[in-house]
């Protein structure tokens, strides 16, 4: 039941309460007032012309509710915004206005309920009724909320006065109206012997708790979360928060904690001299609390797991919830009972067939009875008829011979027509067994055949549950497969960039190779004329080995420019030199070329140093 079904409600009454003459139809000046008073208590703007403007095409009167309603729908309750304005004061509107007209009461009874008393009961019989207008309550709801009530006065109900009502079948049928159910209220039957005070206070907490959605209420011990010090609050547990206040009154609004799939409720052992404790954890806070006794502990956990159990199925509000579970299962006891009254009236459709058959062979029987009297009283006759005949006419015995067997012979075939007689009431015996076994075959078969059809339903729910699952599949499937294309050829498009670069890379190795073989070539060639210079040098040096001579013992020390005179630089036309020069032109590498002259050049400059120094005799 949504916001729109609860405020119809409560301005249908509204809009009856102004039809005084009970026609269906009201004036506009009074539908411009109530239309006033609805869009200031539901905090929306209000537009004095549109009804005007609505209605300007039907100026014939005063309208029904059926041309009211859509301009209700149109420019008020499709402006509704849930959350901001209250609903109490829509129904305390609508309340003024049916209350004037429809309760009425005996102010000096001492019986009466208060003003404000009726007024909740009235919202709970909104709350409770079915949906479909005039708004009636079924037996069954109405014991719901008297039970309620009873429960919040520590009273057992005791629904033995209220059988004859209950029991009428107008009420059984329709149901009852609100005014009936006050009445019935007002009457004292079920507060009879109880204070006023209780009973407000019942009926006051019974509509906190469907009305205004209060799961719990009640004092609990709570710790500080800053001091982590205990104060006692009044908290109010509703589907989406948990509040808490300083005093019952709720005036002072200490906290509000909000419920929603995240939160959970643990069991805490014993501690800080308080026992009875349990925690609601949130995402941000967890909260210790502590209760009087196990039962109230057990009581509030189990109220927190509910309401954190509505959020989580997406539902506002408890009693909504268990309305609509009691709605279906009146439905599926109302269609049981149809069940059953179309099983009875085949039944009975089958006695009556069987009845009729029974007449029937009745009648064949009596039909057989009487052709059997017949028979007899034939039979009899033409006994008379045979022994006049026989006394009258002995003289004529031929004739009377001849007669005589003409009567044997009918005689033969009236037995014959009787045989046949007794075969038909045995075959309709047997017919009327056989039909019996029928019967009984039959009602087994409508009792298999609807086990069958409740087996059926169950495998075609089962069976679209399956096929829903299947297409889910089928499209994750489709899916999978279309990615699976994608990177088939996002990797085949990598596969050639690879292939591509791999062979760039083998080209260029190839070059390297070629090149590196190209290299290889030339040291081996470098090595060669290296070895080749190595043994010019060799040679080289002996024969400069051999120019030069040790200065014997007792010699004269040649002088200086002698000794440069008598050193002979070896001329081109010598061997080492030409063989030097030979490689020299040879040699291609200039690195090993320096190498060589500087490591000749070397070894001259040693042995020049020598000669000046006299340790040598050049010849």
């Amino acid at each position: 039941m949504d916001l729109r079904s609860e405020l119809l409600k409560s301005i249908w009454y509204g809009f009856t309460a102004l039809d005084l003459e009970k026609s269906g139809k009201v004036s506009k000046s009074q539908l411009k007032v109530l239309s006033h008073n609805l869009c200031t208590v539901l905090s929306i703007p209000h537009d004095p012309v549109a009804l005007e403007e609505h209605f300007r095409d039907d100026d014939d009167g005063p309208v029904s509710s059926q041309g009211y309603m859509p301009y209700l729908n149109k420019y008020i309750l499709d402006k509704v915004v849930e959350g901001s304005f209250n609903k109490e004061n829509v129904d305390e509107l609508c309340w003024t206005l049916t209350a004037k007209k429809n309760y009425q009461t005996d102010k000096n009874s001492s019986t009466v309920l208060p003003e404000k008393d009726a007024f909740r009961l009235w919202c709970l019989f909104n709350f409770l009724s079915e949906d479909k207008y005039p708004l009636v309550m079924v037996p069954d709801e109405v014991e719901y909320l008297l039970k309620k009530i009873c429960m919040a006065m520590s009273i057992e109900f005791n629904c033995v006065e209220l059988e004859d009502f209950f029991s009428q079948d107008s009420v059984q049928q329709s149901g009852i109206t609100v005014w009936v159910f006050l009445e019935m209220m007002n009457s004292g039957k079920i507060s009879r012997g109880i204070d006023k005070s209780i009973i407000s206070m019942a009926i006051e907490e019974v509509y906190r708790e469907i009305v205004g959605d209060v799961l719990k209420e009640g004092y609990l011990w709570k710790k500080g979360q800053l001091r982590r010090n205990w104060k006692e609050r009044w908290f109010t547990l509703r589907p989406s928060n948990l509040s808490y206040y300083t005093g019952e009154d709720r005036k002072d609004c200490q906290g509000n904690i909000a419920l929603d799939g995240n939160c959970c409720v643990e069991v805490l052992p014993d501690r800080d001299g308080k026992r009875c404790m349990f925690c609601l954890k949130t995402l941000s806070k967890t909260y210790e609390m502590s209760a009087s006794d196990t039962k109230q502990r057990q009581e509030w956990t189990t109220a927190i797991q509910t309401a954190i159990r509505l959020h989580v199925e997406g539902k506002k509000s408890l009693h909504k919830d268990l309305k609509l579970k009691r709605r279906e299962q009146r439905e599926q006891r109302e269609k049981r009972r149809q069940a059953k009254e179309e099983e009875l009236q085949r039944l009975r459709a089958l006695q009556e067939e069987r009845e009729r058959k029974l007449a029937e062979l009745e009648l064949l029987k009596e039909a057989q009875k009487q052709a059997q009297a017949l028979l007899e009283q034939d039979e009899q006759r033409r006994r008379q008829q045979h022994e006049q005949l026989q006394r009258a006419l002995e003289v004529q015995l031929r004739e009377a011979e001849e007669a005589r067997v003409s009567m044997q012979a009918e005689m033969a075939l009236k037995e014959e027509e009787a045989e046949r007689q007794r075969k038909r009431i045995q075959e309709l015996e047997e017919m009327q067994k056989r039909l019996e076994e029928a019967l009984q075959q039959e009602i087994k078969a409508r009792l298999d055949e609807e086990a069958f059809r409740y087996a059926q339903a169950g495998l075609l729910a089962e069976e679209e549950e399956k096929m829903k699952a299947l297409m889910s599949l089928q499209e994750e499937q489709e899916e999978y497969i279309l990615k699976t294309q994608r990177e088939k050829q996002e990797l085949k498009q990598e596969m050639e960039a690879k292939s591509r670069a791999l062979e760039e890379a083998q080209r260029q190795l190839e070059e390297v190779r070629a090149n590196r073989h190209r290299v290889d070539q030339d040291v081996v060639a470098a090595q060669r004329k290296l070895r080749q210079a190595s043994t010019n040098v060799k040679h080289w040096n002996v024969q400069m080995n051999r120019l030069m001579r040790p200065i014997g013992p007792g010699e004269k020390r040649p002088s200086l420019g002698s000794s440069f005179s008598s050193f002979q630089i070896p001329t081109q036309r010598d061997p080492g030199l030409r063989l030097r020069r030979r490689s020299g032109s040879e040699d291609q590498d200039e690195e090993s070329k320096e190498n060589v002259d500087n490591r000749a050049g070397c070894d001259l400059e040693k042995r020049h140093s020598h000669a000046s120094n006299g340790d040598m005799d050049i010849p």
